[in-house]
């Protein structure tokens, strides 16, 4: 079911550079993992996974695909197929990840927000606080999960076919930093992987993990989280924890 779209505009900075150049904002921004960082949509992704490999006739054990969320399509793959001792051409890996899309989309009325996550992006969007959603997906994988969350066409997110390079590089994030007109260095890297935390570290972000993925405190803490809370809903009551003044 789609969910009201919440509302966004980007603040404008005060001062330019440079007559059209406009200075990168100052104060914190968040920049957040879409699946298993705003919607519960992690294990979704593990069994659609799961079903594209076993038609491609590839066993694979759930858990081991599930460490591998939050990667990009192909190396998740290459991953996976690596601990397999199999090799893939460039071809099969294009038709694995048609299979997932495929398999997704099926599963998305499963989908849910994930608690406090629209009333978090709602609070920052009044409180002034500029943010965006950087995902590892594909634009096709990636849209009608943002519809489950209600995110309206004039919010930034930025998906793997706008990067050279998925998570864990940074080119998301910094990606996401650069459509905000934000320094990277003073944004909020929400994630619940430690693929996104090793981005964020990569980008010079602080990182910021969720427990709501299904990974440990103590992984990511390991891979540089600042903080760690359970989900959105934690964030949202600690965001003063993070630099985050109230909302008048």
């Amino acid at each position: 079911m789609r969910q009201p779209e919440i509302g966004y505009s980007i603040p404008r900075p005060a001062g330019k550079n440079s007559p059209g150049e406009e200075t990168p904002r100052e104060g914190p921004a968040f920049l957040f993992d879409l699946d298993g960082t705003l919607v519960d949509s992690v294990y979704q992704h593990v069994l659609a996974w799961r079903e594209a490999l076993e038609r491609a006739g590839i066993e694979l054990a759930v858990w081991r695909i599930h460490r591998r969320i939050g990667m990009s399509g192909g190396l998740l793959l290459n991953a996976l197929l690596r601990e397999t001792g199999r090799q893939v051409t460039a071809e099969e890996v294009t038709h694995l990840q048609q299979l997932h899309a495929e398999a997704y989309a099926r599963l998305v009325p499963q989908v849910r927000p994930l608690p406090g996550a629209r009333e978090l992006l709602a609070y920052l969007s009044r409180a002034g606080v500029p943010w965006a959603i950087a995902t590892s997906g594909r634009l096709e994988s990636a849209r009608p999960t943002l519809e489950v969350l209600g995110v309206g066409p004039e919010a930034p997110v930025i998906t793997r076919d706008q990067v050279h390079h998925a998570k864990p590089d940074p080119d998301l994030f910094l990606a996401a930093a650069e459509r905000l007109n934000v320094q990277i260095s003073a944004s909020v890297v929400v994630g619940d992987s430690v693929w996104d935390l090793l981005a964020a570290r990569r980008a010079r972000a602080l990182g910021v993990g969720l427990l709501s993925g299904g990974y440990g405190q103590d992984e990511l803490e390991r891979a540089g989280a600042y903080r760690v809370y359970q989900d959105p809903a934690d964030l949202l009551q600690h965001l003063d924890e993070v630099g985050v003044r109230a909302a008048v």
